[in-house]
């Protein structure tokens, strides 16, 4: 019988919510979580062991979770290994994604993962495995189980896979030779003539397209203008007390800075694990220059600073969590009556 070894996070592992994110790496035997309603699709198959982590203890410990995961695949030698599904949960994302990269590159075990099309893993692992296109939320776990099962089976029998679109998947950017009745001119026309007639049609080359954003208008006058500082670098105050995760955020947060000239080495401290945070808990400035802003508020080159920093972490940060946190930024500092934004990032 085919072996199976799954991955899942402390959600799924029926472990906890957001309070056990950092829960660390360990295994169980058998299917636990999801792993059930895919042992159910997969009869022919043992789903030997479930390993469990915790999102953000992944997200800060990648290389121990890789070398823990390395160690279960050499124990347990499946024939494939799933993770997830994570949906549109950017942290779960990245785990799935590292882990089946991991299995799939580095050991040669065929690897299946399943997420949301805005997941930002998506981009950043679909040329390592095979991401089945899932729903948003856990909402469409009960068509994500199938999807991923009936791939599974095809890899595990050593079927012969069709193309993405008629699997299920996330193209991986390779390009199959195949034979078509006509040739490419004559479906060009085809097309375009379907495409002026305003019919159905099907393109062969996916053209990637990006929201447009126009620009604000520039300020005219600087010294009399209020100004706010933001950053995706992931500057808090010292013991992170809101717990901002280090990538993947799903919140922003603002911090009262009344009183300060700069934000203080051991008061303030990056938790942004897109960058080595060193140099920015040496001096928090460099990552969000407030020190710089009040200098020039005092010589009135600007004309008031906003005494509030606003902070996140956009590494990995989902488009649609990213959109929010703009819309929801924008109208907190209009309201405050601010007139222009520093944005820094790393």
């Amino acid at each position: 019988m085919k072996k199976i070894l799954f991955y899942t996070n402390q959600f799924f592992g029926q472990i906890g919510g957001e309070e056990f994110a950092y829960t660390e790496p360990f295994v169980e035997e058998g299917p636990k979580g999801p792993a059930v309603g895919l042992k159910a699709a997969i009869p022919d198959a043992e789903i030997v062991a479930t390993i469990i982590c915790g999102d953000n203890y992944f997200a800060e410990n990648i290389d121990k979770c890789k070398d823990f995961i390395r160690a279960q695949v050499e124990k347990y030698q499946p024939d494939l290994f799933i993770a997830g599904p994570a949906f549109n949960a950017g942290r779960f994302g990245i785990a799935c994604g590292e882990s089946c990269k991991l299995v799939q590159d580095e050991l040669g075990i065929p690897a299946i993962t399943g997420m949301y099309e805005e997941n930002p893993a998506v981009d950043m692992f679909k040329a390592n495995c095979k991401i089945v296109q899932t729903a948003k939320s856990a909402a469409g776990m009960r068509q994500a189980i199938p999807a991923i099962a009936s791939l599974a089976k095809k890899i595990l029998n050593g079927e012969k896979l069709g193309l993405p679109k008629e699997e299920g998947y996330f193209p991986m950017g390779k390009r199959v030779n195949v034979f078509h009745e006509k040739n490419g001119a004559v479906r060009a026309v085809e097309m375009l003539i379907k495409k002026l007639n305003g019919e159905p049609y099907e393109t062969e080359l996916e053209i990637s397209t990006y929201e447009k954003v126009d620009p604000a208008a520039p300020l005219k006058d600087l010294k009399g203008a209020k100004i706010a500082l933001c950053t995706s670098g992931g500057i808090v105050p010292m013991g992170n007390p809101d717990h901002l995760t280090a990538a993947s955020a799903k919140f922003w947060k603002k911090y009262d800075l009344h009183g300060l000239d700069e934000l203080t080495p051991g008061k303030f401290e990056s938790v942004h694990a897109g960058y080595d945070p060193v140099y920015a808990n040496q001096n928090p400035n460099r990552v969000a220059p407030y020190n710089v802003l009040k200098e020039m508020e005092k010589e009135g080159e600007i004309g008031e600073l906003y005494p509030y920093l606003i902070t996140t972490t956009g590494n990995s940060t989902s488009v649609a969590d990213a959109t929010r946190f703009g819309k929801e930024i924008a109208e907190e500092l209009k309201a405050a009556g601010v007139q222009g934004v520093i944005l820094t990032s790393t």
